[in-house]
């Protein structure tokens, strides 16, 4: 059941920098048996709290029967951020991450929010769509900024405009949950990956707001994408 740690690992760091340096060791991951043994013990490998980001999860703060889907191995594949690239109504993105980002972007020069005075715009809808990790989330928090200046809670695709924080789910979850299962399409270690959880309860890598809306809910999209898998 063990997959093939050193080369995703590798490929996660350098997307996911702000781990870099603080993996487990190969003692710790000798000492740190899995909950389950049909499952790899790495993905439950204690880490220091030293030094770890503010926003994360450790892989340790798994309870009995749960996975945290961390970045410092595989199951950080299965992030929004992880260049993980997908066409979708026939457009090529790097990742999830840069497709929900880039939604919150004026898709022209008729757009409303091209058309506001005022705002700093350091990008373009295309740029962010090809971004991936923490650069596509800065570019949606430079734009929820814009957002929030303009009195808008709205979002676009293909020109129609779709409530961005409903309090319940609706198109913008709809589009997520779409992008999501074209991503595990058409990226087969990542469909390998998500199947390879079994029937571990999927928990998230960084600490939500409460009552987050559905379509933050990654981890519980991802099971259900699980569900639709299994024979």
């Amino acid at each position: 059941m063990m997959l093939r740690l050193p080369l995703v690992l590798t490929s996660i760091l350098l997307w996911c920098p702000a781990l870099a340096g603080l993996t487990p060791s190969s003692d710790t991951l000798a000492q740190s048996p899995a909950r389950d043994s049909r499952y790899p013990a790495h993905w439950w490998a204690t880490v220091s709290k030293d030094g770890a980001p503010s926003w994360e999860i450790l892989p340790q703060e798994a309870k009995p029967g749960e996975v945290i889907l961390s970045k410092r191995h595989e199951l950080g594949l299965l992030s929004n951020f992880a260049p993980t690239p997908f066409t979708f109504h026939g457009k090529r993105y790097a990742s999830l991450e840069g497709f929900w980002q880039m939604m919150l972007y004026p898709e022209g020069p008729d757009d409303p929010r091209a058309k506001f005075p005022g705002l700093v715009r350091k990008h373009t809808r295309d740029e962010v769509a090809q971004m991936t990790a923490f650069v596509a989330k800065d570019a949606g928090t430079l734009a929820e900024a814009n957002m929030a200046k303009m009195g808008i809670d709205w979002v676009t695709f293909e020109g129609k405009q779709i409530e961005y924080r409903p309090a319940k789910p609706g198109a913008h979850f709809d589009l997520i949950v779409a992008a999501t299962q074209e991503k595990v399409r058409q990226n087969p270690e990542v469909r390998k990956v998500l199947l390879a959880t079994g029937d571990l309860v999927l928990k998230p890598d960084h600490h939500q707001e409460p009552n987050a809306p559905a379509a933050w809910r990654y981890f519980e999209i991802l099971t259900k994408i699980r569900g639709e898998l299994k024979p």
